[in-house]
């Protein structure tokens, strides 16, 4: 690759830049990929990527998109998504990890960077789980996260579940292949699922343990039960989590025309909170085919 690279941040991650106004569907698959590989995080720059762009260029990697039914959508398939709204924090979080559909990778495309501060932040689950404690590993080894949805419309599910899902059976079907699921059909017409699901994941490529879930969001948001014995994890291993996290925090500080592409089978990922309205920034979430 003739492309100059240089680390992003302190991370794995790495910054590809383009070469003399290079296209950047110029770029050899093979290579970036192994590059995805090694890395986990690539932030593109130079490129002058669109929304389009991203989807585009992701499909040379990907088997499948997935439709994110949280976020307000920009093209006709409903694949290209705005970030979410508003500018606020997002907690540290590995996209739909609370669901049965976690995508292998999301893609970040920048049009309009904030003009202070909005840089998108990401963790390395790999390197979060290395500084947990011995104890706080038993803790998330011997326990599942539990996550419950409760009267979901069944013709909402019916599109979560995809193009296959278009009977009772159909959909019955399909959560029974799916680990960790159960659910019950409801007279309303509604449904009740439930998902559990470990807080440790094997990453896609270096089959590393990685803490690289949404027990964050549950932990901080609510006063839920979190585990799937109906407890949630003491103030000590909180306050341990969250000093991890802050010394492991990295940044990526947007540029107009900006890609990222972030293995969200390690890495999780948020902002932190800033003052610019005009900030745009947009994310499509794929399946790999490597």
């Amino acid at each position: 690759m003739n492309s100059k690279i240089e680390a992003l941040g302190t991370s794995t991650g790495k910054i590809l830049y383009s070469s003399d106004c290079q296209n950047i569907f110029d770029l050899s698959i093979a290579e970036t990929m192994e590059l995805f590989k090694s890395s986990g995080v690539i932030l593109f720059r130079g490129f002058g990527v669109t929304p389009k762009q991203m989807k585009d260029f992701s499909e040379r990697f990907s088997d499948r998109h997935i439709i994110d039914f949280t976020k307000v959508s920009i093209d006709s398939d409903k694949f290209v998504n705005f970030v979410d709204g508003g500018t606020d924090s997002l907690i540290p979080h590995s996209e739909n990890s609370c669901f049965p559909f976690r995508p292998d990778v999301i893609w970040f495309c920048c049009t309009v960077p904030a003009e202070q501060e909005g840089e998108t932040l990401f963790w390395d689950g790999v390197r979060v789980w290395e500084e947990l404690s011995q104890e706080s590993k038993e803790l998330f080894l011997s326990k599942q996260l539990k996550f419950s949805y409760n009267k979901i419309p069944v013709e909402r599910l019916k599109k979560i579940l995809g193009s296959n899902a278009n009977t009772i059976d159909d959909m019955k079907r399909i959560l029974d292949s799916l680990d960790g699921v159960s659910y019950q059909f409801n007279d309303d017409k509604t449904v009740s699922v439930e998902y559990t699901c470990s807080a440790v994941v094997k990453n896609k490529y270096s089959h590393q343990n990685a803490f690289a879930n949404h027990f964050w969001v549950y932990q901080k948001k609510t006063e839920e039960a979190i585990f799937d014995d109906g407890s949630r994890a003491s103030d000590e291993v909180a306050d341990e989590i969250e000093t991890i996290f802050d010394k492991l925090t990295e940044k990526i500080p947007w540029q107009a025309g900006d890609l990222v592409m972030m293995d969200n089978s390690r890495f999780l990922h948020g902002r932190g909170a800033f003052n610019d309205n005009r900030r745009q920034v947009f994310t499509t979430l794929s399946n790999l085919k490597f």
